[in-house]
């Protein structure tokens, strides 16, 4: 894993890129804390810091061709590279490193855009091609690692941190009042969308390729939720679904240093933990969170598994203080807006991991979307069969769908359930359906905006383009918005991968496996019980793990969120509603921000729903993102630490 920047096409003298480029991976050296380098060209300048996991020796970037034509800076990991290079070798190709990295400017030479097909992997690169010019920007097929470009005075700047921007010359950070609303409201921003103007985030799966002034972009891998063949039988799927898991487990192992994992004592993780340490010769570590509020932790179930597997288990305990206290740090390495602070207790445990020696974690992400476990899944099977059931049919179904939510439990309970479900029932969002729930609290987080306009416009826009959405079933709907929405705009980026990265840690994630989510596809709803979520999982895992964790049910990751500000932060009821900041800010309505924040710091923290938590987060992190993005606090002043390598092309200049 690692970190990539650079720019194209500047009309500064080429004697700057130098200075330049190292002021753009400095912002980033975090992701790569073991060394640097980079390629100055007369056309572009461009580098890596890397976190050095595969190939110690002779691993560093960036890579060129023998020839000298292509060059390669790339973050990410290759997890098929070993059988990718046999294929390349066969045709003739010479290696010079052990690297993944080699592999794929190799496996780009021989087949083009069609080697990206060809790859399991979690990556972002840039790669050059000096003859023609080109510059190609490429994002892989769950958005797992990050890539934003951006336009200044004529120049390409692309980075997988928007902060490196911080370095060039003249750029400035603004945020975009649509993207702002868009992201209140659904709580992400969206393929393509980064909340500021002038940058883009390459949207998962698809390809950015400048040539002088000519620009081309395209997808080269689609989201395909398509049901294949079912298993014979449930026996069949199961075995299947252990096969994929298996597979996928073993090719994220493939490291040069230890491989950890984190523990979250839910089901998923301790299916890849159990997997990993039946495939490791010593005992895995693993890493956990423990809350100190009862409601977050999950502890119990965690020192269960790690007895139960044997495990050298460490955790880092998380109070209200520390939450509060890591928040502004955790928002500038997050960089959009949030609306949990599910993300600062895994800034947090990235931290303690890399404390203990470990770069590389595996964990349990993708499978809620893969597998169908969140409850927004059960919400829409029932939403649309409703009209097909009773109601003692729909209160026994709504009985299982949130037992985790007190307040919707007992008889009483699920009738406030009955009735707030009624009004769901038919689509007023065009394309939407299974998610209109939930954006009622993304309506009320937007009214902390002057201009919020219509918040969904940009998805329903989303949707409506996207080929053949309009023919899948509404939970497979469902499970797309998840996918192309809040996994790789979020939870990826903001929750895993920038928090992990923060302290020079990779996340791999064996559930994103291509062969993975397509078995997954294909048996979901297809056995068993469909409003027992994760149903095929629990089955094929239920002899492996202890009965507690199978059995449990689902448990959202949760963190402590306003009232952990209101009873040891009240200077931020002054912090969030400073005239002068949010005349500078100009996107948020200051009367309304100076009316809501004072009823949340006047009014008893379980008088504050899960609406005005997520509004106040959201408010929280934008005030943030102020003072270190438009403001420009975040730019680093210091130079690159890290041993540099530098490859000089530029005309008149010496090769390195």
């Amino acid at each position: 894993m690692c970190g990539i920047a650079g720019f194209y096409g500047s009309p500064l003298p080429p004697q700057e890129y130098e200075t330049l480029i190292h002021g753009m991976l400095a912002q980033i050296e975090h992701r790569g804390p073991d060394e640097a380098g980079c390629l100055l060209d007369d056309r572009l300048a461009m580098g890596t810091v890397r976190l050095s996991i595969i190939d110690l020796s002779t691993g560093s970037q960036p890579v060129g061709s023998a020839d000298g034509r292509y060059w390669l800076c790339y973050n990410g990991e290759l997890y098929n590279y070993r059988e990718l290079r046999a294929q390349l070798a066969a045709r003739g190709l010479a290696f010079r490193t052990e690297s993944d990295t080699e592999v794929v400017l190799n496996a780009w030479i021989a087949w083009g855009l069609d080697c990206l097909p060809r790859f399991n992997g979690a990556f972002a690169f840039a790669l050059y091609d000096s003859v023609t010019g080109e510059l190609h920007l490429v994002r892989d097929r769950f958005g797992k690692r990050p890539l934003y470009v951006a336009r200044c005075r004529g120049a390409w700047l692309f980075a997988s941190e928007m902060k490196a921007f911080l370095a060039y010359p003249d750029f400035r950070f603004a945020f975009d009042e649509a993207q702002l609303a868009s992201v209140f409201a659904t709580w992400t921003p969206l393929p393509g969308q980064s909340a500021y103007q002038g940058i883009e985030q390459i949207p998962m799966g698809e390809y950015l390729c400048v040539r002088g002034d000519e620009v081309r972009r395209g997808r080269w891998a689609t989201l395909d939720l398509a049901r294949g063949p079912a298993p014979e039988s449930e026996q069949e799927a199961v075995e299947l679904v252990r096969a994929d898991l298996e597979a996928a487990v073993d090719v994220r192992l493939r490291s040069d240093v230890e491989v950890g994992v984190y523990a979250s004592g839910g089901l998923d993780s301790s299916i890849i933990a159990h997997i990993a340490a039946q495939r490791t010769s010593r005992p895995l570590r693993t890493f956990s969170i423990e809350f100190e509020d009862a409601e977050f932790d999950e502890s119990a179930e965690q020192a269960e598994l790690a007895a139960h597997l044997s495990t050298r288990h460490s955790t880092v305990r998380v109070t209200d203080e520390d939450v509060v206290d890591a928040f502004p740090e955790a928002v500038r390495h997050a960089e959009v807006p949030v609306f949990r602070t599910a993300f600062v207790p895994m800034y947090l445990l990235a931290r303690h991991v890399r404390s203990e020696g470990i770069k590389v974690v595996l964990s349990g992400e993708g499978a809620d979307e893969g597998f169908l476990g969140y409850g927004i899944f059960k919400d829409t099977l029932l939403l649309s069969t409703w009209h097909e059931l009773d109601d003692d049919t729909r209160l026994r179904h709504m009985s299982r769908l949130h037992p985790y939510l007190r307040h919707f439990s007992g008889e009483d309970g699920h009738r406030r359930m009955l009735g707030l479900y009624r009004q769901f029932t038919e689509e007023t969002l065009p394309g939407l359906f299974s998610h209109q729930m939930r954006f009622q609290n993304g309506r009320f987080a937007a009214r902390l905006l002057k201009n919020a306009g219509d918040p969904f416009a940009a998805l329903k826009e989303l949707v409506a383009a996207e080929p053949g959405y309009a023919q899948l079933a509404p939970v497979q709907k469902a499970q797309w918005l998840e996918f192309r929405t809040l996994l790789s705009g979020y939870l990826l980026s903001t929750q895993g991968e920038r928090m992990a990265l923060a302290h020079g840690v990779e996340n791999r994630c064996p559930f994103l496996d291509p062969a993975v989510v397509r078995r997954a596809a294909s048996v979901n709803l297809r056995f068993g019980d469909p409003y027992d979520e994760k149903y095929l999982l629990k089955r094929a895992y239920a002899d492996a793990l202890p009965e507690r964790i199978v059995k449990k049910g689902k448990f959202p990751y949760r963190a402590p969120d306003s009232a952990a500000f209101v009873r040891s932060r009240p200077d931020y009821r002054d912090l969030l509603t400073d005239p002068g900041t949010l005349d500078e800010i100009g996107a948020l309505d200051a009367r309304f921000v100076k009316r809501f924040t004072d009823r949340v710091f006047d009014s008893p923290p379980e008088e504050t729903g899960t609406k005005e938590n997520q509004a106040f987060v959201c408010l929280a992190s934008t005030v943030w993102l102020h003072h270190w993005y438009v403001r420009g606090n975040a730019r680093r002043r210091g130079p690159l630490t890290v041993p540099l390598y530098v490859v000089d092309r530029r005309s008149g200049a010496l090769s390195a």
